[in-house]
Parts: structure tokens; sequence; C-alpha cells
């Protein structure tokens, strides 16, 4: 499963939010190709940390391994005003000509299943509303934006009232991004190698409106190493294929250096991932969790809330132990 990170939006980024495009492009174009490299937050929470800290002896690596490196920035009901946050931030990565990674995380019900990140917008109708103002905020800037971790997840937990509401909302969301915001590429989480088997997974993304999304996400917040995310990607897409759809997908990277034990809530022992990179097994590679980061009262994080930066973890995670 996965764990909120709730990487903070300063106001001072805010930039003005340009106007909706009202067409419906049949094919977005390519964020990549648009812009000169993933852009780094300089007020990721490690980067406050390191900032706020310069004398701790952790300081130094957690800047150089971790905050000086692309990763998402995670934006749910935390965020204030979502037209406001999302705009600034991918306003500040467009005027230094780079590629923001977002992560919408604020779906009614969020994480059924874990519960350290429970919460999201109070209704159906709060979230439509709430999505469809991220999209907008974006605009006709380019991004790269993963829609709601653990959603196709935890129907375990839910029933099938609020699945249907549930995959209704993704659907419309995806919708959203395909019209308002032309040179996006929005992904589908689609959990990882441990959780849901792939023919399952595809109708799952089959129903949620993969069709008018550009792509899957993997291992979102998670440790599975990236082969294993490779080879369950590639038979999810294949899985896809037969029902129509043929999707790339991007794996999260971010702590998965070790791979996984069998623990997904702040288990000891593991260690950052390749970087935020094109290719490498998957369209791309990136850092979608912050690390250090906690998941949640658990494992070596026991005390924090998910979310919550954690030296400590941030620093052994550097070097494996």
């Amino acid at each position: 499963m996965k764990r909120i990170a709730l990487t903070r939006t300063l106001a001072a980024l805010a930039l003005a939010v340009p106007a909706v495009l009202l067409g419906a492009p049949a094919a977005h174009a390519d964020p990549i190709s648009q812009t000169s490299g993933f852009y780094v937050n300089p007020y990721s929470s490690p980067a406050s940390w390191a900032a706020a800290n310069p004398g701790d002896g952790r300081a130094a690596a957690i800047r150089t391994s971790i905050a000086q490196k692309p990763m998402a920035s995670w934006f749910g009901n935390w965020s204030g005003d979502i037209g406001s946050a999302v705009g600034g931030y991918v306003g500040a990565a467009d005027a230094a000509d780079k590629l923001p990674l977002l992560v919408a995380y604020n779906i009614p019900g969020r994480d059924a299943c874990g519960g350290h990140s429970g919460g999201g917008a109070g209704s159906v109708a709060a979230y439509d509303s709430w999505i469809s103002s991220f999209a907008s905020a974006i605009g006709n800037r380019p991004a790269v934006v993963v829609l709601e971790p653990d959603s196709l997840g935890d129907f375990s937990c839910m029933n099938q009232a609020q699945i249907n509401d549930r995959v209704g909302m993704l659907s419309r969301a995806a919708d959203q991004f395909r019209r308002k915001a032309p040179n996006t590429w929005a992904y589908l989480d689609a959990g990882n190698p441990g959780w849901v088997d792939a023919a399952t997974m595809a109708q799952r993304l089959n129903t949620a409106g993969v069709a008018a999304a550009h792509g899957f996400a993997l291992n979102v917040s998670n440790y599975f190493g990236t082969g294993e995310n490779a080879t369950y990607g590639n038979r999810l897409a294949t899985e896809l294929r037969r029902l129509g759809h043929t999707k790339p997908f991007v794996i999260d990277t971010s702590r998965n250096g070790n791979g996984a034990n069998g623990q997904w809530c702040n288990p000891a022992g593991r260690r950052l991932g390749t970087p935020s990179q094109l290719g490498g097994g998957a369209e791309m590679l990136l850092w979608l969790k912050t690390p250090g980061e906690s998941d949640g009262n658990c494992g070596v994080g026991g005390g924090s809330s998910a979310g919550q930066f954690l030296p400590e973890v941030a620093y052994k995670m550097i070097y494996g132990y």
C-alpha cells in the first residue's frame, strides 16, 4: 500500500492560473519534449529540514542525496485552495523550464485499507469540483500527475456502492485532465506487484477510465524492486491491450533500492532507489514518495504521523540501514 506525502506548497510560489483550455484534444502533447528535465522543489520537506538544521550532521547528506533530487509534490485536503496551490507549483516549474511531478490524493475514503492516511474530500461532488480545479490550474503548462494512490487497490475494504462512486470519480478525473490540461500526462494508480493480480487490476483500470489517462503508475510509496514492478507492469499492459488500451506505465523508485521485505509501513533497512529518469524498464522511473516522509505510526516511524519528515529515517535510507 501507499501512504501520504505531505509536501508543503508555499504561498511564495503562487502565480496566476492560466485560462482553462475547453477543447478535448484527441491526444496530449509530450510534456517531456517541452521541458529541460524534472523540477526540483526548493521547499520540499527534506529541503526545508536541511535549510533549518544546517548544523545537524545529517543535513549535508540529506540535502545532496534527497533534497536536490526531483520528486513529486502531493496535493490534498491540506493544500488549501487547490487552484492556487497547483497553479503556483506548476507555474514555478514552468518558469524554470522544468517538468513538475504532482500527486492528487484527495479521493473520499482515502486509504480505506491502510487507515494511516485516511480522509479526502467530504463527498463525491466535492471531489469532482476539487479535481476539476486541479486540472484547470495546470492548464496548458506541461506536467505529470499521478491520480489517487491506493484508490484501485483498496476495493477489499469497500462496499459495492463505494466502489461504484470511486471508479466514477476516477473516470471523470482522468477526463478532466484530458480536456483541461492538454500538456499533462496523467497516470491512474495501479497498486504494486504484491497487491492485486494483473487481470483484475486491468479490469479496474478499464472501469476507472484509463482510456482517458496517459497510463498507469506502480509502486507508489511502496518498496518493491524495479524489476518486479516492470514485470508486473508489462503483464498489466498486456491485459489492458486485451481490453483495447495501449498504455505505458511509470514506477515509483524513491525507496525501492533494497526491494521489499514484506512490510509496507516504515520498514527498516530500505534504501533510496534510482532517481527520476526516463526509461529504466518503464516509461519513467520517478520519485513519487518523498524519502524520509513517514508512512504512519508504524515500523521505524513509530510515534509519527503519515507525511511527517523523519530525518533519521531519511539518513538511514541513504545508506540502506
